[in-house]
């Protein structure tokens, strides 16, 4: 059996994440999904949803077979319990996929990285975009 992680923050859920999570649960039997804490993201504003509607909301899709919020301290230590076989790393996701890889190692963490170069073209295919359709809209 092939476990595949995916991560996200999935705040305002669209159809850029449904087709992230897709190819991801495409390429192994079960898809894991870590749901970034709050106080973990760095390189964007904080999300809008709290971080257990949004663990729920993720857990909820169907290809998803569990969805779990990551760690406050550390972003590797639930990797560790969760023993993927394959990281999925989405297409705008800023991660390099060698540190990511040379990382693992060092935990002793024989997982595979793919980054899922598939995205939507749709004009609301990010929580970004929804939130400034949303603004430009009610101001």
């Amino acid at each position: 059996m092939t476990r595949v992680l995916a991560t996200g923050t999935f705040d305002l859920l669209h159809p850029g994440h449904l087709l992230y999570l897709t190819e991801a649960r495409k390429l192994g039997d079960e898809l894991y999904v870590i749901v970034a804490r709050e106080s973990m993201i760095q390189h964007k504003p904080k999300p809008v949803i709290p971080e257990d509607q949004r663990v729920t909301m993720v857990d909820s899709l169907e290809m998803v077979d569990k969805a779990i919020p990551g760690s406050k301290i550390d972003i590797y230590e639930p990797i560790t319990d969760i023993k993927p076989d394959i990281i999925a790393i989405g297409h705008d996701q800023k991660f390099n996929t060698e540190e990511i890889e040379k990382k693992l190692r060092e935990l002793g963490i024989n997982a595979k990285v793919v980054r899922i170069n598939k995205s939507s073209n749709c004009p609301l295919c990010s929580s970004g975009k929804i939130i400034d359709k949303i603004l430009d809209r009610y101001s």
